[in-house]
């Protein structure tokens, strides 16, 4: 049994080597300017000259390495090199190497923000999060929930059945009216209808589709988890979206009107030009700076703590809560997640 452990520690062992001999390689083909030959490599960068081994086992291993290299998309270019005697020397062509400046547009944005959205494990959760607010830190425009209607961190329950969203998903692309059975609530009965999909959105937490209801002959919002039976009907390209639709407003005028507030306001400081769903959101705005930096500050009335904490959280550093003491713990509990899962 001891030899049999020995050898699988020392595969360990040349595991690790083989990736820092290949970061090392990376690191020395990208700080020179001039083509560097084998013989270079061999004696100057680390995984190849610390194991005494033959120059047919270098070549061997370094021949592997290169083509690894290559298959990774790594740019690495052979040409004359200046000190090699006639040999070819190696190095990567930066320009090709080095990413181009990345923006995201509306859709992209979105798609970021909706993976971040179904990574719904708590651990998972975190992780995206905190990778999101990592590329608004670094300027990309990945717009929060309240903006682009996805929203972050929801639970399962409230998005409906993979199959419930894949089916109007599918319809929404292909323009078609769909048939499904809607539960009003929880001891309500099924009852069939017909719409003609415009999108789906998320609001405050939970997941809708909005449209044409065909039935009722108006616009109509329906909660995602309370569909079933979703089948598409006519022929792809009838759904037409009006011009002008906004469909979060759309959500957020029909949840609204259903459910009130309680009664409490909070206090946001936002960042100028910045959280504009925040701000869609406020009874009243006056001029304030934070931390040196212009904005406002808002006052929101609040008909759900938790998804309030969210939206300033999707803000990331362009919102702070100001008041009530129960929002703002609220959102520094889950930084403090985020930051501890960093860690």
């Amino acid at each position: 049994m001891a030899p049999s452990k020995t050898s699988s520690s020392e595969s360990a062992v040349r595991k690790t080597s083989k990736v820092e001999r290949l970061l090392n390689l990376v690191i020395c083909l990208l700080a020179t300017r001039q083509f560097v030959t084998a013989d270079y490599i061999r004696r100057s960068v680390v995984g190849y000259n610390d194991e005494g081994q033959s120059v047919e086992a270098f070549n061997r291993m370094f021949e592997r390495d290169k083509t690894e290299l290559r298959e990774l998309g790594i740019p690495l270019v052979t040409g004359p090199s200046v000190v090699g005697q006639g040999h070819d020397g190696y190095r990567i062509n930066r320009d090709s190497y080095a990413l181009p400046e990345l923006s995201f547009d509306r859709d992209e944005a979105a798609a970021i923000a909706m993976a971040a959205t179904l990574w719904d494990t708590p651990e998972i959760s975190a992780i995206s999060q905190t990778a999101v607010l990592k590329l608004r830190a670094a300027g990309f425009d990945v717009r929060a929930d309240d903006e682009i209607g996805v929203s972050a961190g929801d639970s399962p329950r409230s998005m409906g059945s993979e199959a419930t969203l894949g089916a109007l998903l599918t319809a929404i692309e292909a323009q078609r009216p769909v048939t499904f059975t809607y539960r009003a609530g929880s001891g309500s009965a099924g009852v069939t209808r017909t719409l003609e999909p415009w999108g789906v959105v998320t609001h405050r937490g939970r997941w809708y589709v909005v449209g044409h209801d065909r039935d009722r002959d108006d616009t109509r919002t329906f909660r995602l988890s309370r569909v079933t039976e979703v089948v598409a009907i006519d022929a792809p390209g009838s759904v037409v979206v009006p011009a002008d639709t906004d469909l979060q407003q759309i959500v957020a005028a029909a949840v609204d009107s259903a459910a009130g507030s309680d009664g409490r306001t909070a206090r946001v400081w936002v960042a100028a030009d910045h959280a504009a769903g925040l701000r869609r959101l406020a009874q009243r705005s006056e001029p304030m700076e934070y931390a040196d930096a212009s904005g406002d500050v808002l006052d929101i009335e609040i008909s759900s703590v938790t998804t309030l904490a969210r939206m300033v959280l999707g803000a990331g550093a362009d919102a702070v809560v100001l008041s009530p003491p129960e929002l703002r713990d609220l959102v520094i509990g889950a930084l403090d997640t985020m930051a501890r899962v960093r860690a």
